[in-house]
């Protein structure tokens, strides 16, 4: 099992294919959602994922400041459904969060989490900072994150 980061220009075709597959299989056929996956962010985003055995089982993408808002911000978070509840999901963050404060040398994160999600960003230090909303028909709360 191996982490990568890469940049969109950085991705092989295989990675980026299977990258939007699985964000496919998750964001639109699990949660019965039929939106637009692919929103033209990716080619501006840094792309976080682990592989096992050329598989992506786990995925965030890092989106610089200005893209979705005037912070950084972290979108797109996904684990397979076979590798959930083995602390995955909580290592992709982590590693994500330290890049963005550690490579990026940024101060803020603001997230547009699902609802259910509310205490596992909150585990990580972010603040709910609006009401619940629908999206796509599916509850989600605006949150940050501010680093100390």
């Amino acid at each position: 099992m191996s982490w990568k980061l890469k940049k969109f220009d950085e991705l092989t075709n295989s990675e980026l294919y299977n990258i939007l597959k699985e964000r496919t299989v998750i964001f639109v056929v699990e949660q019965n959602c039929p939106y637009l996956e692919v929103d033209g962010k990716d080619p501006l985003s840094y792309h976080l994922f682990k592989e096992v055995d050329g598989e992506i089982v786990a995925y965030l993408r890092i989106l610089p400041p200005g893209v979705s808002y005037p912070e950084s911000s972290i979108g797109r978070v996904i684990v397979k459904k076979e590798f959930r509840g083995q602390g995955i999901a909580k290592e992709l963050l982590k590693r994500g969060l330290d890049f963005i404060q550690n490579e990026l040398k940024e101060t803020t994160v603001k997230i547009q989490a699902q609802e259910y999600l509310r205490k596992f960003y909150g585990s990580f230090g972010f603040q709910a900072i609006s009401e619940t909303y629908l999206e796509d028909n599916i509850p989600h709360i605006d949150m940050v994150l501010q680093f100390k």
